[in-house]
């Protein structure tokens, strides 16, 4: 058990459970979007201690490379997240190894680390189908969709509406909750934490995907 509790028991005298923080690193698509929102998410989980999963689009990091070099230098599992943020489904075959390809020069030139096997779907479209799972699985990729969606990207959604949801949505899930966040709202720069020491709190340790027997 480590100073912030993490192990078998919480601070609540509750028993352990693990949640996996997932943050998808992309191009921001809504209002209320801080130029340094990703800072801020990952100086708060470099001071909290916790590693998390992560996300990087292709494009976002050939725009953002000192935060993307950051990332997996402060311990972060680095996944693949398409290189234009397109709906896998829809793209032609050729197209998809086209995306997935460019993609992976980006992400291993940004942070010297290879994302396979971890792959998330944008807009989670395209997680259960045969095809792209299949596609997926030639280029040596398995998809990672999530079990708590906290709409973070909504740009009403403040840090404190954030961080309640997840700690009702987590807690009531239990052991292995992927949750999914995002790089740039402003309210998950302020979530960040309070859903950390509410978790805490409550029993949580925090774990990267790979340390997960099961996923989503």
């Amino acid at each position: 058990m480590n100073e912030h509790g993490e192990g078998t028991v919480g601070s609540a005298g509750r028993s352990g459970f693990r949640v996996a923080l997932t943050f998808d690193a992309e191009h921001p698509n809504r209002p209320w979007c801080p130029p340094d929102a990703a800072e801020r998410i990952f100086d708060t989980l470099r001071d909290l201690e916790v590693r998390a999963t992560v996300f990087v689009q292709g494009r976002w990091a050939q725009a953002h490379p000192s935060i993307a070099t950051r990332i997996a230098h402060e311990g972060h599992l680095v996944g693949h997240h398409s290189h234009y943020h397109a709906r896998m489904p829809l793209l032609t075959d050729p197209g998809f190894a086209s995306d997935m390809a460019d993609a992976t020069e980006a992400i291993v030139a940004a942070t010297g680390t290879d994302p396979r096997p971890w792959f998330r779907c944008p807009f989670g479209a395209g997680h259960d189908d045969p095809h792209v799972l299949a596609m997926l699985a030639s280029l040596g990729y398995r998809n990672v969709h999530w079990h708590v969606e906290l709409d973070d990207w909504q740009p009403w959604r403040t840090g404190n509406a954030i961080a309640d949801d997840a700690l009702e949505r987590v807690t009531r899930h239990g052991d292995g909750a992927v949750v999914l966040l995002h790089s740039w709202p402003g309210g998950t720069a302020e979530a960040v934490r309070p859903i950390v020491d509410g978790l805490r709190d409550a029993g949580a340790s925090f774990v990267t995907v790979d340390q997960l027997e099961e996923l989503p």
